[in-house]
């Protein structure tokens, strides 16, 4: 398999889960203004959506979104307890906590990255993300993870995400478990050898 992303985009969640999983996963860095890859591959042709992540299956098809991603990289090994089994609670519980962060927490984050958006727009924007943080601050009250008592993809994702407020001023000071989660999905190695991959920190001497 393939994965088409761009360092510290979304597309560092899907690579975390699969490093967490062991898979084995090409990486093909894409430039998401130009739309062309590392290799000079015309992007639009892999993802006519644009935007990473993209992850190119053995047999050729393309798979995009990653909630849909994560999920279906967690299935290739159910036995890591990535993601429970489907059909279960816990299972729609993952979802329920992956379409959180993707439609109340990384939208919102899209117009701050964008210089021309308004300083009022901004502020909304900040004002909303920090009231869906208060949620989910709560939501972490006396546990590690977001789902059962385990590592899950919605944690990887929470994670990347979250990593975006410093880029924007966003303070989540207040938000005290969420920011303990961050140093915990953080200090996994899986997730530092993302990271590192990806030329977001340095790669641990040996």
């Amino acid at each position: 398999m393939k994965l088409y992303y761009s360092p510290g985009a979304c597309s560092l969640s899907p690579h975390i889960v699969a490093r967490e999983l062991g898979l084995d996963l090409a990486l093909e860095k894409t430039d998401t203004k130009t739309k062309k890859t590392e290799s000079g591959a015309d992007f639009w042709q892999v993802n006519p959506k644009g935007y990473v992540p993209a992850l190119q299956l053995d047999n050729g098809e393309i798979l995009t979104e990653g909630p849909a991603i994560v999920q279906y990289l967690a299935d290739q090994k159910p036995e890591s307890g990535l993601a429970p089994k489907p059909g279960t609670i816990e299972r729609a519980r993952l979802q329920e906590w992956l379409n959180y962060i993707t439609s109340e927490l990384h939208k919102q984050y899209s117009p701050l990255f964008n210089p021309a958006t308004a300083a009022d727009t901004r502020s909304r924007h900040l004002e909303y993300l920090d009231r869906r943080y208060e949620y989910v601050d709560r939501a972490l009250e006396g546990r590690s993870w977001l789902v059962g008592d385990r590592f899950t993809v919605a944690d990887a994702y929470l994670f990347v995400v979250t990593n975006w407020a410093r880029h924007v001023q966003l303070d989540l000071s207040k938000h005290g478990n969420v920011l303990q989660h961050q140093k915990r999905v953080g200090a996994r190695p899986a997730v530092q050898q993302a990271l590192a991959a990806e030329g977001l920190v340095k790669q641990a001497a040996a």
